[in-house]
This record gives structure tokens, C-alpha cells and sequence, in this order.
């Protein structure tokens, strides 16, 4: 008798996903074998590893995971508008007006 496959779709806002996903993820070298180690150190598959590292990145606040403080970001505003003389409904007078200003 064969074995059946049975997958389990969650409804997420991004469509239906299955309870677990495979990817392909390119990782250095030395890194994969140090990860290796320590799952074999905690007697766990790597998949575990892998998974409670990212849930622990990810629970972590934005400002903390890729920066030591948060950036200020400051609005520069100013006048603006077409210079005088261009007209945006004519395509070829608006190359040679861009041509022009080389």
C-alpha cells in the first residue's frame, strides 16, 4: 500500500500558503558548518535552528536588527514647476529641450 502526501493550506492576506515551505537559501561556508555543529551540539535538525533564529530576528524590534538607533529623516522641500518655454504634451520638443541642457 503507498504512502498519501496530505498538505495543509492556511489562509493568509497574501493567498493560501502551505504549514511548511522549502527554499533555497545561499549561505557562506563557514557559517553553514558552524550551524551544522551546533545542531548537532543541541541534537536538533538544522531546520529547528534555522527556524529560532529567524523567529528570533524577527520579534525583535526594526530599529534594533539592522541599526544601533533609529535615523531622523528630514523633509527637503522647494518650489517647483517646468521651466519656462517646456511643453510636456510635445515628446520630440522635450528631447531636444533635455538635449539641450548637457
Amino acid at each position: 500500500m503507498g504512502q498519501a502526501r496530505v498538505f495543509l493550506l492556511k489562509t493568509h492576506n497574501y493567498g493560501n500558503m502551505l504549514s511548511h515551505m522549502k527554499t533555497t537559501v545561499d549561505i557562506h561556508d563557514e557559517l553553514f558548518i558552524a550551524a551544522k555543529k551546533r545542531a548537532a551540539e543541541l541534537r536538533q535538525p538544522l531546520r529547528e535552528l534555522f527556524e529560532r533564529g529567524l523567529r528570533a530576528e524577527i520579534s525583535r524590534p526594526a530599529t534594533a536588527a539592522g541599526r544601533s538607533k533609529a535615523v531622523k529623516l528630514t523633509w527637503v522641500t522647494v518650489d517647483g514647476g517646468l521651466p519656462a518655454g517646456v511643453d510636456i504634451t510635445d515628446r520630440a520638443a522635450m528631447h531636444d529641450w533635455l538635449s539641450g541642457q548637457r
